[in-house]
């Protein structure tokens, strides 16, 4: 069976799994949905009455209808790229149906990350201000510290914690059912909000329609998520467990809703009476408080690892610089990023600094995943237009998400001063890191020059037995960009042969192409000239860890083992004890001349990549190369030609 078919097998297990990984963000909305929705109403001077409050309740359960249920359950997780989701591999399926889809998928991927750091502070603060129900507690000290720890604990790996996981979700999914269903009880006539008229009456009368979405847009905020964490679990768990997310979720805000309207009077919103809290009996506040703890860390835990997985997906497809990535434990998936983990810690424990209080942070909440729900609508559609569906069909898609999700965007442009500015900032500033580095490569694209490699088949077999040049390694290895193999670089022909004549018994060309399916693994062997010259080609899956130098060294041992090539010393003192010969690798590293002919956008882009280069992994590091065995060599990016310079010979 393959691994595709496994991921996606309807499993008890991997129902449970998928509500501890996939679900902890959406699962955790009821903590501050209703709250922030009804600190816009009475901000606004409006009283609470029932129509409100069903118009509200209607909102809520028709987005997660057509948002979460239908785009992403239904729809979306159609697109999975070899068991796998997420933006990144969504991009993967359609990056060749047209070149500016690289636009939405950097924009969705930024936003993504900058959601990120809000997500985790505001489950966290929500969950701890409940203690203030019993107890006058610091709120903020705990949250900083909790957050701290989860952070630190992201280098050990969370295999263990996340067998825990399902199982806690599954109680706390559970208790929010229970609870709502106690108060739906006592009035039953909740249950008109299921009624379409009352959400579609409440957003063409009140005047304060446009603000109130922006918060009625926190219950599926996690959708994005979601389809990230598709790998993790399968769609069909997913689409399972979702059926029992969904109803428990509905049962609990029909349940505040109840609250709400029985407290009309006297609800004044805040951490004190936050109706989510007010619906746990007296003698339950405390325990539900440690499950809502837990429940937030296990969300907070969720968007973190997808985070590191969507960093490492972009340094893949050459989106981000190559940095530092750990794998904490054997389990697939299981990564650590320490640059972007601390980069998440800093954003948040400011954001909980900045913002004091959940209901200040709901105000920032929001804005930045409904740009990423935006993109992911526009890949979709490619997706389904690559996959034959009818024109009408995908059309109908686009137009009715663009509309849905264009509405939720501009009412969450109303938070930008009170906050989302934040989470704004930060996607735009991820964005000049991704969109710098992907269009520096563009630009050192186009100043590759290839040259056929047949005609230098000649002189490189000669300068192989020629010993009156120092040897320089036994096997020579270069990294090559040329996609072909009757191609190559010419600044590893002139390494080779002119900057400093370089014998070996065997050059090596070694090719890495990132392929859009997630875990591929396969490469093939050229013999250009035999015994001489040898290329290989690896094709990588863009989620496979690109460690070079052991790929290298497992393919030698297949092509010896076959006996395909001899890598025995060739020196006579050590050939005859059959001791095999060194290796070594060079790596050309491009600079930027002061003489460079480029335009002052492409000047500014580079200049900000290299900036980059400098901060971000060497390229011996980024290949797993060991550094005892590279030589790196600093070519100019552009040479520059005594042609193109024009002088005036004077006379004597």
């Amino acid at each position: 069976m393959s691994n595709h078919k496994h991921v996606n097998a309807l499993t008890a297990g991997g129902v449970l799994i998928s509500l501890g990984i996939v679900f902890g963000d959406i699962g955790t909305s009821p903590l501050y949905t209703l709250n922030a929705i009804f600190t816009t109403i009475l901000d606004g001077n409006q009283n609470i009455t029932q129509l409100n409050v069903l118009g509200v309740l209607s909102c809520i359960i028709w987005t997660l209808t057509l948002q979460t249920t239908i785009k992403y359950v239904i729809i979306t997780l159609r697109a999975d790229n070899k068991g796998e989701g997420g933006i990144f591999s969504l991009f993967s399926l359609v990056r060749k149906k047209a070149r500016w889809l690289v636009i939405p998928a950097i924009v969705g991927g930024c936003a993504l990350l900058a959601d990120g750091v809000i997500t985790p502070s505001i489950t966290v603060t929500s969950a701890i201000e409940g203690l203030t129900n019993k107890f006058n507690v610091p709120v903020i000290p705990i949250v900083l510290a909790i957050l701290t720890i989860l952070f630190i604990i992201q280098q050990f790996g969370t295999n263990l914690v996340g067998k825990l996981f399902g199982p806690i979700m599954f109680v706390w999914f559970a208790v929010l059912g229970i609870l709502g269903v106690g108060f739906i009880l006592k009035d039953p006539t909740i249950l008109k909000a299921f009624n379409p008229y009352y959400a579609l009456h409440l957003l063409f009368n009140d005047k304060l329609a446009f603000l109130i979405l922006g918060g009625v847009f926190l219950c599926t905020t996690g959708a994005e998520a979601l389809y990230s964490d598709l790998g993790h679990c399968g769609k069909n768990n997913i689409r399972i467990s979702w059926i029992f997310v969904k109803s428990t979720l509905i049962l609990n805000y029909l349940g505040q809703g109840v609250w709400i309207l029985q407290h009309a009077d006297v609800y004044k919103p805040g951490a004190v009476m936050n109706p989510f809290f007010q619906i746990v009996p007296d003698q339950f506040q405390i325990p539900m408080v440690v499950l809502a703890t837990m429940a937030a860390v296990i969300a907070s835990q969720a968007l973190i690892s997808g985070s590191f997985t969507l960093i490492a997906e972009a340094v893949r497809l050459n989106l981000w610089p190559k940095i530092r990535i750990n794998y904490p434990t054997v389990s697939k998936g299981q990564l650590y990023v320490p640059s972007i983990n601390w980069l998440l810690w800093l954003g948040c424990c400011s954001i909980v600094l900045l913002l004091q209080e959940a209901k200040r942070m709901d105000a920032a909440y929001g804005l930045s995943i409904t740009i990423a729900m935006l993109m992911t609508t526009v890949l979709v559609s490619f997706y389904l237009r690559s996959k034959r569906f009818p024109k009408y069909l995908v059309f109908a898609f686009f137009i009715t998400y663009v509309i849905i999700e264009g509405t939720f965007l501009i009412s969450n442009l109303t938070k930008f001063l009170h906050g989302g500015w934040v989470t704004v900032l930060l996607g735009s500033f991820l964005f000049t890191i991704m969109w710098s580095w992907f269009s520096a490569r563009k630009i050192k694209n186009r100043f590759v020059k290839y040259v056929e490699i047949e005609d230098y088949f000649e002189i490189i077999s000669e300068l192989s037995n020629d010993i009156s040049v120092p040897k320089y390694s036994s096997q020579l290895v270069y990294l090559t960009s040329a996609n072909f193999k009757t191609e190559i670089e010419s600044k590893i022909i002139y390494s080779i042969i002119q900057k400093e004549p370089k014998r070996a018994d065997v050059y090596w060309l070694v090719h890495v192409d990132v392929v859009d399916e997630p875990y591929t693994m396969d490469y093939k062997v050229e013999f250009l000239i035999p015994g001489k010259l040898i290329r290989i080609d690896f094709k990588l899956g863009f989620r496979v860890e690109q460690r070079v130098n052991l790929l290298y060294r497992k393919v030698i041992e297949d092509l010896v083992k076959n006996g395909e090539v001899d890598i025995t010393s060739q020196y006579t003192s050590l050939n005859k004890h059959k001791i095999t010969g060194d290796f070594r690798f060079v790596i050309l590293e491009k600079h930027l001349s002061k003489f460079t002919n480029l335009s002052l956008y492409e000047r500014t882009i580079m200049d900000y990549y290299f900036i980059l280069k400098k901060l971000s992994l060497s390229e011996e590091r980024s290949f797993g190369l060991d550094s005892s065995y590279v030589d790196v060599e600093k070519v100019p990016l552009i040479f520059v030609s005594p042609d193109d310079i024009e002088l005036n010979r004077l006379p004597v």
